[in-house]
């Protein structure tokens, strides 16, 4: 795979590789430089969130890009907003006149309420600061899993045929983009941009917290980027991480 890339990144192309999250790890243990950008036609060893295996056959686009942003432990997980917009800026590139990509906290892309897209965020402390971040993403260009957690789709599935190194061209430049944005001008404009296009403001959700769930109305997402449920007592909570389900798809 071959794609014209800006000087910001720094390309590791495979054929085939466990993870590329485990490949962008295995590069900052070496002191990879921050750009690191792995991808593979293929994972045998794909992961998602909370330990799920991730999908990976031929076709779709496997990538993850090692940052060195130097923040705080707080906010490196606002990366996983950064790369939701540019994933939702790239899927409006492919699909021009398409339905519009919505993003479902913290980290997934959908499209007509099916996951187009994942995410997942690894990361390195030293010192009291983030030392490096591994953001993976893969996205479903050609095919999609069936009987999934929640309904996938791909872009070949919503009509568009797209291959992966035009995918990572686009995806790339949007990437770069939104964390230079992110690094000069703070969370702010990232958070209002992923409202802006969020799924399921203002409604009822329920949100798996390992072997607890809450159920409350989806209010806000704060400036770390935890979610905020409005409770039926009044109260309000913060959830830094979890599932999140709709009460209309239930």
């Amino acid at each position: 795979m071959s794609a014209e890339l800006s000087a910001f990144f720094r390309p590791h192309f495979h054929r085939q590789i466990d993870s590329t999250n485990s490949e962008a790890r295995r590069l900052a243990a070496t002191d990879a430089a921050e750009g690191a950008l792995v991808v593979a036609e293929e994972q045998t060893a794909g992961r998602g969130s909370r330990g799920r295996s991730w999908s990976s056959p031929a076709g779709n686009l496997y990538l993850s890009l090692l940052l060195r942003p130097d923040c705080a432990p707080a906010a490196a997980g606002q990366l996983s907003f950064v790369a939701a917009l540019a994933l939702a800026d790239a899927v409006e590139a492919w699909l021009p006149q398409g339905p519009r990509p919505r993003l479902k906290w913290p980290n997934d892309v959908l499209v007509d309420g099916r996951k187009l897209a994942g995410i997942l965020l690894e990361s390195a402390m030293h010192a009291g600061r983030v030392d490096w971040v591994a953001v993976g993403i893969g996205v479903n260009l050609a095919s999609h899993p069936e009987g999934a957690t929640w309904p996938a789709t791909s872009l070949a599935a919503l009509g568009a045929r797209i291959e992966p190194a035009a995918a990572l061209a686009t995806l790339a430049r949007a990437l770069e983009a939104r964390y230079r944005q992110w690094r000069a001008e703070g969370f702010a404009p990232i958070r209002a941009d992923w409202l802006a296009r969020t799924l399921g403001q203002g409604e009822t959700v329920t949100v798996a917290l390992g072997r607890e769930q809450v159920t409350g109305r989806f209010d806000d997402v704060d400036g770390e980027g935890a979610l905020v449920l409005a409770l039926p007592d009044g109260r309000r909570r913060r959830i830094a991480s979890g599932d999140v389900f709709f009460a209309r798809a239930a």
